[in-house]
């Protein structure tokens, strides 16, 4: 009786904790909208929305709206089940990321600790690039059932560009694995709280982390499967309604999860710089929902930092892209892993 209590409330714990992952994605991608145009208009000298709300702050309501009463239509010579397919395992690779993202220290409820992790599997890194690669389906899928010459020419553009960047992204992180000895998200974080955050023992593994966050999210200057003056509109080009929606959720999902990632595998996650929390005294809850707080604050600047790039930086013609991944990225990383452990070895000894 007492191990089916426990397993109830594990299964509860785990589905309260999914539910509200789950809705803070949805929360910050629609408000993500709302600051994209913010900063762009800031950026750009203009005030940009103001109308639906005070600041409007509704304007993302709007237009969430604006795409739910919108007319669906499906194309007569697409493949229906597959275009109804891409966006939703778009949407679904997006939110799956987010499984195994320690987002706090634990909390103590109902007389037990609770972590703030759906699964610390001890393939934690893995899983992330597992369920990354397998984004690039969506994209895929949703160009070639659309049966649109400018939507397949985009999902190619996109796939070939999503595959090309994963090979210096996992090289990039071999240097910090080498650091840690451990791919579980939860103790990557701990290591950093006792030794401080590995970006300063890998500076260049995270630029380069960052560079194939960028072209992995496909943001700029990496948006050549969105390229408007190419290419229409991209790969979703024949879609409306709320799977456009889901395609335009994804993206700001994908870009609000690689800030988390970054912060959890270069920037201490949940700790507070120069500061030990420990000897602060206070409730363990508390100190948990500061922690939680931190983390968002460090993903927020990402997600700025991409808007950022975004209103700067022109996009690179596709031979260039192509040249910087496998001609300039994958030897720097390379070089990066090679030169981590050379130091690792002669420290050891």
């Amino acid at each position: 009786m007492i191990l089916l209590q426990a397993i109830v409330f594990l299964i509860l714990e785990k589905f309260v904790l999914i539910g509200l992952i789950v809705s803070l994605s949805m929360v910050v991608a629609m408000y993500a909208t709302y600051a994209e145009r913010k900063v762009a208009a800031f950026l750009q000298d203009r005030i940009g929305p103001n109308r639906a709300g005070i600041f409007g702050l509704l304007q993302p309501l709007a237009d969430g709206g604006k795409l739910f009463f919108k007319e669906e239509i499906i194309p007569l010579t697409s493949s229906k089940f597959l275009f109804i397919l891409g966006p939703c395992l778009a949407m679904i690779t997006a939110l799956l990321t987010s499984a195994v993202i320690p987002w706090s220290t634990p909390l103590h409820l109902f007389g037990k600790d609770i972590p703030m992790q759906v699964a610390d599997i001890n393939i934690g890194i893995l899983y992330i690039f597992g369920v990354v690669s397998l984004g690039v389906y969506g994209i895929m899928i949703g160009g070639w059932a659309s049966n649109n010459k400018f939507s397949l020419l985009a999902a190619v553009r996109g796939a070939s560009q999503m595959v090309s960047y994963e090979l210096p992204m996992g090289l990039a992180l071999l240097g910090l694995l080498l650091l840690v000895g451990d791919l579980r998200m939860s103790v990557i974080v701990q290591n950093q709280v006792e030794h401080g955050w590995h970006i300063i023992y890998q500076p260049l593994g995270f630029l380069i982390f960052f560079i194939c966050a960028l072209a992995e999210c496909n943001r700029t200057p990496f948006d050549l499967a969105e390229a408007e003056n190419e290419l229409n509109f991209g790969y979703h080009q024949e879609y409306s309604s709320m799977k456009l929606g889901f395609y335009l959720f994804a993206e700001y999902i994908n870009m609000f999860i690689s800030g988390v990632v970054m912060s959890c595998l270069f920037f201490g996650g949940y700790d507070i710089p120069f500061v030990n929390e420990a000897s602060w005294g206070i409730n363990q809850n508390l100190l948990g929902i500061i922690g939680f707080c931190v983390m968002l604050a460090k993903a927020f600047f990402f997600v700025f930092v991409f808007m950022w790039i975004r209103w700067t930086i022109p996009r690179f013609r596709y031979d260039q892209l192509m040249n910087l991944g496998w001609k300039k990225l994958v030897p720097l990383a390379l070089f990066n892993m090679v030169v981590t452990a050379a130091v690792i070895l002669w420290l050891k000894k």
